[in-house]
């Protein structure tokens, strides 16, 4: 099967009915899954919910495509309390224990650490992403999973890219698939084919118990946020832009690049 979405669609930037929401980001989440063989049998799938909207569709597409999957797996659901003040500590277990699904609670207080070392007006989310993967990391291995979902959907990647560009002149995007650098851990990104618009009608029609970033979502001057503003902006004028920009991820011409380690110029 084609690793790349089908076709230019710009029904992310339309309200559509709920059943036709669900079946359009629940058949793009098993595309994804199948097209980057993300899940496999027997496979122990830990699901990292933040409390945002990404995370929870994320999970409850999970549940609703294993119980049709031709193979057998496990889900659970695993949240990082990183003991940021005013955290809701039970929305997120009593949500979970009104789904009846196996979940565990981290309790591990990065925010403090990332209080102490990151200067106030600085950004927080490289030292905050680094401490939560490692401890997300750590906990799967001590659970047994053998994949780790990550909420990530297909503006995250098109973001991703162009701030690699932008910032660090580097060609790279979000990977729908990764081996971590110790090769104990195998992340995957079901929402990888999915808008975020979609998923945002989408938590709203569930009525998803949302828990806002006080940490670093609130951080105004961003650099992923001046991305998603020009991301925006193209979506407004130019529907179908982003959704070609993702495509284009999938249709890579090693050739018609300038990097001389990925392909071998001097062959003619």
């Amino acid at each position: 099967m084609s690793s790349e979405p089908r076709e230019v669609d710009t029904s992310a930037l339309e309200t559509l009915r709920p059943e036709k929401l669900e079946r359009k980001i629940r058949s793009s989440v098993g595309r994804a899954i199948s097209d980057f063989n993300m899940i496999e049998e027997g496979d122990r799938v830990m699901v990292c919910l933040s409390g945002g909207a990404d995370s929870y569709c994320m999970l409850e597409m999970l549940l609703r495509l294993r119980k049709s999957a031709p193979i057998e797996f496990e889900l659970i659901a695993v949240n990082l309390d990183q003991k940021q003040p005013g955290f809701p500590q039970r929305v997120l277990p009593d949500y979970l224990d009104s789904l009846g699904i196996e979940y565990h609670i981290v309790e591990e207080d990065t925010y403090s650490v990332v209080k102490r070392l990151v200067p106030e007006g600085k950004t927080t989310c490289s030292l905050c992403s680094r401490l939560r993967r490692g401890v997300l990391y750590n906990t799967a291995v001590e659970l047994g999973a053998s994949k780790i979902a990550l909420g990530h959907h297909a503006d995250d990647i098109v973001e991703t890219l162009f701030l690699n560009m932008f910032y660090n002149s580097h060609l790279k995007a979000m990977p729908a698939k990764l081996k971590s650098d110790d090769s104990r851990n195998t992340v995957i990104r079901p929402l990888a084919y999915v808008r975020e618009t979609l998923i945002k009608q989408y938590a709203v029609r569930r009525e998803f118990p949302i828990i806002p970033c006080n940490l670093c979502g609130s951080q105004p001057k961003l650099q992923r946020q001046a991305v998603k503003a020009m991301l925006r902006q193209w979506d407004d004028t130019y529907p179908g832009r982003v959704e070609s920009i993702l495509s284009s991820l999938c249709k890579v011409s090693p050739s018609h690049l300038l990097d001389r380690e990925l392909f071998d110029f001097s062959r003619f």
